[in-house]
């Protein structure tokens, strides 16, 4: 409690009390900062109980709280401006990886995108040419097939006809063999006909080709046969018997062969289409040295061969 030198010092105020002031004013009395310094007190204030109200700190004080307070917000706004850069830095860093990333990456999508539309422009440059190729391929199977069937019908057609010429001379021959057959002997070959002129319907003197009266008038007949057949060669064909040398057998059935083909041919056949051939000896119809068989080899062949169906040979 207050001693009474304390009371007795307070002045004894008359009048109202006073009005309190206001409230931010009375706050900041309250929180009246306090500071005790290393100087003590007197006894003078001890002996009073006054309490030594500090109000403020000296100059020099303030000054020095002022520089410390500026330096440790300086050195955190520092510290702080420095995290913001680094880390701005990083940031920085960061972003610039990724825009590079990003660029390979965009360089690497058009590389892509290029290759793609090229392969593109490929596919559709090989795909107008397969189309072209197909349609050009199908105009030419189509003109092949057309073609092709012209050439089958032109076939049927050559066939058809040459079947029907092939009868029509097959006909012919089969007249030719059964009117010469009631003269001769004749024989069918591959060819076309043979006749066999031998010692009983054609006879030549010993080593002579003269034809006798009788060997003519057969001719005759022959060749009045022959000149009713068209699109046929003739051939001629000379033999003698075993009697002699090579040489002069072939001569001398030459010449037999000559003398029946100029009497035709005086008959009224063309020559163009008549040819002669000797053999001689060496193509006997019947082996053997007798008389009889020796005057069977004796002997001349007319061949008949069919030209209208373009047959290559002689007929024998």
């Amino acid at each position: 409690m207050p001693n009474e030198d304390s009371r007795s010092s307070e002045p004894t105020r008359l009048g109202p009390p006073p009005r309190p002031g206001p409230p931010s004013r009375r706050r900041s009395n309250r929180h009246i900062l306090r500071v005790h310094f290393n100087k003590e007190p007197t006894d003078q204030d001890v002996a009073s109980g006054r309490r030594v109200k500090i109000s403020g700190m000296s100059r020099p004080g303030k000054s020095l709280w002022v520089v410390v307070s500026a330096g440790i917000a300086f050195a955190a706004l520092a510290a702080f401006t420095v995290t913001r850069i680094v880390s701005h830095d990083r940031q920085m860093a960061s972003l610039s990886d990724q825009m590079e990333r990003m660029a390979s990456r965009m360089d690497l999508l058009t590389e892509v995108v290029e290759a793609a539309s090229a392969r593109a422009i490929r596919a559709e440059e090989n795909a107008a040419a397969a189309a072209e190729a197909r349609v050009r391929a199908e105009k030419e199977s189509d003109a092949a097939r057309a073609e092709a069937q012209t050439s089958a019908e032109q076939a049927r057609a050559a066939l058809a006809e040459a079947e029907k010429i092939r009868q029509e001379r097959e006909t012919d021959l089969n007249r030719l063999q059964q009117a010469l057959g009631a003269l001769v002997e004749t024989r069918r070959t591959a060819l076309g006909l043979v006749m066999n002129l031998g010692s009983e319907s054609i006879q030549f003197d010993f080593d002579r080709a003269d034809l006798r009266p009788q060997n003519r008038e057969l001719l005759s007949r022959i060749a009045g046969v022959l000149l009713t057949a068209k699109g046929y060669s003739i051939y001629v064909y000379g033999h003698t018997d075993d009697v002699g040398t090579d040489e002069y057998n072939r001569g001398l059935s030459e010449r037999r062969a000559r003398a029946v083909r100029d009497y035709l041919v005086e008959s009224g056949l063309d020559s163009s289409i008549m040819s002669t051939r000797g053999y001689g000896k060496s193509s006997p119809r019947v082996p053997g040295t007798s008389a009889q068989v020796r005057a069977k080899n004796r002997r001349v062949e007319i061949g008949i061969v069919d030209v209208a169906l373009d047959i290559k040979g002689e007929a024998r």
